[in-house]
């Protein structure tokens, strides 16, 4: 079968489901939650949901640690819920992609369990090394959650890798046995009905053979010893030889430190691409160093930059996936935006990505204009990167001014409580919520926004509407104009049919504005913008304009 294209016509929405909505009261987001919103998400626009992992869990890592991948955990409804949601995402025309987490899995699994006794056949199914003769650990590596990458186990008297979580031991991919099991995984649940796969951290499969100790990077030790490994194009179409080309699927690649040109290693369509897409950080890098922990002031010709690399080097050769947040960075408008102009930053960042070429994701919460979270103590946050990060880093820094670079750089910003109204708990529970909703939940919420024509809500329905009905948008060429500016993004898309400017000022003062080169303001079509009065010589603070012409 050819490789399925559905996706580069649709819209998905991303939900991390213990903060989305419960629907049974017992303080949990659960499917049933999402089964009673699956008609606000098409209201949207969107094409498709995202889950992150719903299988059964410890919770080490918010599900990212799976102790069972063929099963729904009961907190979240188990699998009559989850065939319940399928059934009615299916019946809505949209479809249902599952995150595949196979670089590691809980060390509560059956797998781990019996690999830690030597059972086998799983006794190589993770990667275990004894410790040096000197007493050090097996090589020098770090994980990315908590210190070391090595963790010794009294079971078995040898240590096993972790590149994340101590609880999140790596599987070890050379193992063929490992390789038919990752298969078995994804048969389940395509043969199911599921559309594709999310794949967590795909290009860390692959580890470097005798895993050599790293003397080059300061930190993040051995990144470049197991990202993009010897073997990961074997073992991906091998993956896609035996499982994913037999169904209409779609792949979407999380990439850590990838650039255009290593991506089309992955994407570049035509025989042998290996992934539909890949998530790329490179564009959520323009306040910070790789990851929001390493924060700098924004720079908007850095942001411009990294879209037009993608936008330029992927045309013709690769499909862009485009997104503004997600379960691991924190609010936009709190990072690119301005919480004090919030309505008008967080609908002109909506156009600023909803108009390129790629398909969009929409995080739950981003599309009210949700903001970061400033808890009070820094016990309330519950990631485990959050609380290690905390326990181990800027310990000559007052407690405030902890806390404060908490607020900057945690995740848990972003996996609040959504905000469904002004009642209690925002309107996600009617029990004990297992975390916390932002302090604002009363003033910015979906009941509000719904019924109010210039809300964010509202405009990312519009735009989202609008892109469906531009072929340029799809199809089209980008190009962009004052690239040198350090407050203005204008770019157009381009096809044989329509052309389009979208204008997006990242300036709180109101600014002179000329149209570029080539495009007349009287002779064009006003498709979009965030606010009643455009002034086609001035841009206020944060506007946004689409043009058609």
């Amino acid at each position: 079968m050819e490789q399925t294209q559905w996706y580069k016509n649709s819209v998905f929405y991303q939900i991390w489901p213990r903060s989305f909505r419960d629907g049974n009261g017992d303080g949990m987001g659960d499917l049933y939650g999402v089964l009673q919103k699956l008609d606000y998400i098409k209201s949207l626009g969107c094409d498709g949901i995202w889950f992150s992992p719903l299988y059964p869990s410890p919770g080490a890592d918010c599900g990212y640690d799976i102790s069972d991948y063929m099963n729904i955990d009961p907190q979240f409804g188990g699998m009559e819920a989850f065939k319940a949601v399928l059934e009615g995402a299916h019946s809505r025309g949209m479809k249902v992609i599952m995150d595949l987490v196979v670089n590691h899995t809980s060390d509560e699994h059956e797998w781990f369990q019996k690999s830690r006794r030597r059972i086998e056949p799983y006794t190589d199914y993770y990667i275990w090394r004894p410790g040096k003769k000197n007493g050090k650990l097996p090589n020098n590596w770090d994980s990315h959650f908590e210190g070391k990458a090595w963790t010794y186990d009294e079971v078995r008297k040898e240590y096993y890798m972790h590149l994340f979580a101590v609880k999140q031991p790596d599987l070890n991919m050379d193992n063929p046995l490992v390789r038919e099991e990752v298969k078995k995984i994804m048969r389940f649940w395509l043969d199911m009905g599921v559309d594709g796969f999310r794949e967590d951290v795909i290009t860390f499969i692959s580890k470097k053979k005798g895993l050599p100790s790293d003397h080059l990077l300061p930190v993040y030790k051995g990144i470049f010893m197991y990202n993009h490994g010897p073997r990961i194009h074997e073992f991906l179409t091998e993956f896609q030889n035996d499982v994913l080309l037999n169904y209409d699927c779609m792949t979407l690649a999380e990439a850590p430190m990838v650039t255009p040109g290593i991506a089309l290693k992955y994407i570049r369509e035509g025989k042998g691409q290996e992934f539909s897409m890949m998530i790329q950080n490179e564009t959520m890098c323009a306040d910070c160093f790789f990851q929001d922990y390493f924060p700098r002031k924004f720079s908007l010709r850095r942001l411009k930059k990294a879209f037009r690399n993608w936008q330029e080097k992927l045309d013709g050769k690769g499909w862009n996936m485009l997104f503004l947040e997600n379960h691991d960075h924190l609010r936009i408008i709190s990072r690119y935006g301005n919480p004090e102009y919030r309505e008008a930053s967080g609908k002109m960042l909506a156009a600023m990505y909803l108009f390129q070429k790629g398909t969009p994701f929409v995080y739950q919460g981003q599309e009210i204009g949700m903001v970061n979270w400033h808890p009070g103590d820094p016990e309330m946050y519950e990631d485990v990167a959050t609380r290690y990060y905390y326990a181990h880093h800027n310990q000559k820094a007052s407690p405030r001014a902890r806390l404060h670079k908490l607020w900057r750089c945690s995740r848990d910003s972003s996996r609040t409580l959504m905000q469904w109204d002004a009642t209690a708990n925002g309107g996600f529970t009617t029990g004990k919520p297992w975390f916390y909703v932002n302090d604002n939940y009363k003033e910015i919420n979906v009941a509000r926004q719904d019924g109010d024509r210039d809300s964010i809500l509202n405009f990312y329905r519009l735009a989202i509407g609008l892109r469906k009905r531009l072929s340029c948008v799809r199809w089209g060429k980008y190009r962009e104009y004052s690239k040198g500016s350090g407050w203005l993004y204008q770019y157009s898309m381009q096809d044989d049919r329509q052309r389009i400017l979208v204008v997006c000022s990242f300036s709180d003062q109101t600014k002179k504005y000329k149209a570029p080169d080539g495009f007349y303001l009287d002779t064009g079509k006003l498709l979009l913008c965030n606010y009643s009065d455009p002034d086609p010589a001035v841009l206020k603070p944060y506007e946004t304009r689409v043009y058609l012409w």
